[in-house]
């Protein structure tokens, strides 16, 4: 199964050149709105939208033919995902350009690239590093998207097709318990702890709490200095958790591989909307649903497939209640655990119990035979007070 990495890489961009790009930026978000606006909402297919567009996009925003086709494309795709969520297409804002082999092309000799834009064929030279080169190296890229950012940059995120190595044939599994006291904690006692990410984040709440008090209620040199600082501000909580995430992610695929093991994660899929059904304070549901989980999740996934390391997903139910030695359910009490089963009476760290549970469950979901789990204490044969079973879809 080929895989797709999308590689971010700085474009150096000219006086005169970012005319050209700003140009093709609107142009482009322009058509957007227009062909959203004055098309059927149910019509997805980008060539039904081709045939009744084409030609006026072309004549009334300037855009080359396969700039056009993108713009159908790009609506369609958008349309579809908001009919899954049942919620019409908003407004586009702009500030992106999607371009396919035709239009775009790269060059490693030189790393530039080539870009089609309003007023023609333009080069421009990427400002990347080794890892940017290292992973553009030997590649012959076929889709792109352009990005203007906050700060006035351009980038250009270029998808790169990489053939990953076939997953490696184990039983031995990796359990990694996801948390917001802890961010992850595995089966094999390694955990990231998550104080310092709670403390960065409640620092930046308070200060955007701040500087938007000020902003609504101070002189007009006020409001906008506090303007200016919320915008210098903004995305760097975000980089941080990306930072985090990724650093987590990288040790835990390492570790799996150096172990030639698979690794087990918990399906935390709508935990959001449980844990804020329940009566919680304004700064706990703030912390909860700036966790980013699921960002933990899509890291894991695509650094263990580059690496050839299979990822089973498991479902999290009674996961941090159930002993790993014997499988009762026992008592958990924040960060300790004991269990009530007078044979076993383990007791220890809640979440490395946790990871334990992951990992049966996944080496049970990934073995052929027989996917469940039972108390071996008192044997296949007796009544168990308490058996753990697992679906294997």
């Amino acid at each position: 199964m080929t895989q797709v990495l999308t590689i971010s890489c700085k474009l150096k961009v000219s006086a005169s050149q970012a005319v050209k790009l700003e140009a093709t930026l609107s142009a482009f978000a322009q058509a957007l709105n227009w062909v959203n606006q004055n098309t059927p909402e149910k019509v997805v297919n980008p060539v039904k939208l081709q045939s009744l567009c084409y030609r006026a996009i072309r004549t009334r925003f300037g855009l080359s033919s396969n700039l056009a086709q993108q713009v159908c494309r790009r609506l369609a795709a958008a349309r579809k995902v908001a009919q899954q969520k049942n919620r019409p297409v908003k407004a586009f804002k702009g500030g992106f350009v999607t371009y396919d082999a035709r239009i775009f092309s790269f060059r490693e000799k030189d790393w530039t690239v080539s870009l089609t834009t309003v007023e023609g064929r333009e080069r421009f030279e990427l400002d990347i590093g080794n890892y940017q080169r290292g992973m553009l190296a030997g590649s012959h890229p076929k889709a792109a998207t352009l990005v203007k950012r906050q700060d006035g940059s351009y980038y250009i995120q270029i998808c790169v097709e990489h053939d990953p190595p076939e997953p490696q044939d184990t039983t031995e599994a990796i359990g990694v318990d996801l948390g917001r006291r802890d961010i992850a904690h595995t089966s094999e006692g390694e955990n990231w702890n998550g104080q310092q990410l709670n403390q960065v984040r409640d620092h930046y709440s308070r200060l955007r709490a701040v500087l938007q008090r000020k902003a609504s209620r101070g002189t007009r040199s006020t409001r906008r200095r506090c303007r200016q600082l919320l915008q210098r501000l903004s995305g760097r909580e975000r980089r941080f958790q990306t930072w985090v995430n990724h650093r987590i992610s990288k040790s835990i695929v390492a570790r799996a591989q150096a172990t030639h093991s698979f690794i087990a994660l918990e399906d935390l899929t709508g935990i959001r909307e449980r844990v804020n059904q329940q009566p919680r304070s304004k700064t706990e549901r703030r912390r909860s649903n700036s966790w980013a989980f699921y960002q933990l999740r899509q890291f894991v996934h695509y650094k263990a497939a580059r690496a050839g390391i299979q990822v089973v997903v498991v479902p999290p139910a009674y996961s941090s209640q159930t002993c790993h030695r014997c499988l009762w359910l026992g008592q958990r009490e924040g960060k300790h655990f004991r269990c009530v089963n007078p044979v076993c009476g383990w007791e220890g760290d809640a979440d490395l119990n946790g990871a334990n549970v992951i990992a049966l469950l996944g080496v049970a979901v990934n073995r052929p035979r027989g996917p469940w789990l039972a108390c071996q204490l008192q044997g296949y044969g007796k009544p168990a007070p308490y058996r753990l079973a697992v679906g294997a879809g």
